[in-house]
């Protein structure tokens, strides 16, 4: 769903009066306040409002010193052991309601480069991407199926002079692929956690990308906590107790297999990819 021109005038309105406070303010952060960063082919992310900085996570740490006494050396450490203190807590979502208003005419569709055929290994992952003719067929049943489901969606609502059915009945038949919009308002313990998560090599390319568009406004927003993230979370990783077995049993020099390392083939594939990075 891209963004109406009711919503741009009031970006803009937004952006031309711009107000005073008291309460903490990140530079990184505020250039990026209300602006869509666009996503795929028709989606969008924008930062709607922020509470706190890098400053405010290091305050919680220290509690009884105050916010002039302090170096960025030392404010890096602490960042990593205030996070530990935050309580988790689950994000709140306020979605574009299909029960109340009528979706727009919005689709996602795959680039070429990103149809790709069922992983012969992964049954929750992708395997070789689809060339030609057969690609173009698949691009051919994605655009007919939303066209077609939309269209029926349109016919099956009530609209002025016609009895149809209620929009939260007719929206049934809508595909997954249909755009929406919603707000998404969390904490930093539990973003850094979705960002491990989606912005993973690994994850989902279309969830990723939104993934990477939020890790960069977090990283303007609040850089020492980023760079906390990166180097204890994103450049970290968890091992299993047979994995840590492993590891010992290689530091001794013995030759470790998947045969004998008593894991199964796809954790033995996850540790292999750790040891080589």
């Amino acid at each position: 769903m891209p963004l109406t021109p009711e919503q741009q005038a009031e970006i803009d309105q937004q952006r031309a009066t711009p107000r005073q406070t008291l309460r903490a303010v990140a530079d990184g952060i505020e250039r990026h306040l209300y602006l869509a960063h666009p996503v795929l082919d028709h989606g969008f992310v924008r930062v709607i409002d922020y509470m706190g900085d890098d400053a405010a996570i290091v305050q919680a740490a220290r509690v009884s010193y105050g916010a002039g006494t302090r170096k960025v050396s030392n404010d890096e450490g602490l960042i990593f052991v205030a996070r530990q203190w935050i309580r988790h807590r689950t994000a709140n979502v306020n979605e574009y309601s299909a029960r109340y208003s009528i979706l727009d005419r919005e689709f996602y569709t795959p680039a070429p480069e990103h149809l790709a055929a069922q992983s012969d290994v992964n049954n929750q992952g992708r395997g070789a991407t689809l060339e030609g003719a057969e690609a173009a067929r698949v691009l051919d049943i994605l655009k007919g199926d939303a066209a077609r489901a939309y269209d029926h969606y349109e016919e099956m609502l009530s609209t002025e002079g016609k009895q149809g059915l209620a929009r939260e009945l007719a929206r049934m038949n809508l595909p997954a692929s249909i755009y929406t919009q919603w707000y998404w308002k969390t904490d930093l313990h539990n973003l850094f956690h979705f960002l491990h998560l989606r912005a993973d090599a690994h994850a989902q390319y279309e969830i990723r990308v939104y993934a990477e568009t939020i890790a960069r406004l977090v990283a303007d927003w609040v850089p020492l906590a980023w760079g906390a993230y990166q180097d204890y979370r994103m450049g970290g990783t968890q091992l299993s107790r047979q994995a840590i077995d492993c590891l010992r049993r290689m530091l001794k020099g013995e030759k470790v297999t998947q045969e004998t390392s008593g894991m199964s083939a796809r954790e033995w594939r996850e540790f292999e990819g750790v040891m080589r990075e």
